[in-house]
């Protein structure tokens, strides 16, 4: 393994982690109501759990509502209990056919719980990209220790994977700064 390999093998996973934290945030949940919300809601489908998506087609019927309109008739009641099992806090009400899924407004209380919530996944990003770095250079000493690099080299190496990581970390910071100002947007 080189340099040039171990680099590109971090800022791989970095970018990764950086999905991962990105598909974290659309999990909380903001005023505004997106389809994407329900795609953790996992549904009861002839003995085995699909995602939502598999059994109804789920869209915004306003800015505040969510519509989610089953395929088969007798699944609205498996996706009604489905969603107010879910831990989202969210209330469907049956017309006919259609689910539609109000979202509730947020209390200044409840918004300041999300944004910790934010926070603390953002620094549970943070760890991961630095434990990214952590390995690397633990390879690139390796590599010195081995005689494989120069100890320039090596020094080098260290030097790019901290400029890849205080880059992942700023993108992460920004996405949690993005992420507050939406929830405390009134």
């Amino acid at each position: 393994m080189s340099i040039a390999d171990i680099r590109k093998t971090a800022e791989q996973k970095m970018a990764r982690t950086i999905e991962a934290f990105k598909q974290e945030l659309q999990k909380v949940r903001t005023g505004r109501a997106h389809p994407g919300l329900l795609d953790q809601v996992h549904v009861e489908y002839y003995g085995s759990m699909v995602p939502l998506s598999q059994v109804a087609n789920v869209s915004l019927l306003d800015a505040r509502t969510i519509s989610v309109q089953p395929w088969e008739k007798g699944m609205g009641p498996k996706i009604e209990k489905a969603i107010r099992e879910s831990d989202l806090g969210l209330n469907p009400a049956a017309q006919g056919d259609l689910l539609r899924v109000p979202m509730p407004a947020l209390t200044e209380e409840r918004r300041k719980e999300l944004t910790k919530v934010v926070r603390h996944a953002g620094e549970d990003a943070k760890v991961a990209v630095r434990n990214l770095r952590r390995d690397a250079n633990e390879h690139a000493k390796k590599l010195l220790k081995d005689k494989a690099i120069t100890e320039d080299e090596e020094r080098r190496s260290l030097d790019e994977m901290q400029k890849l990581t205080d880059r992942t970390v700023a993108e992460i910071d920004k996405l949690v700064a993005a992420k507050e100002a939406e929830i405390l947007a009134v």
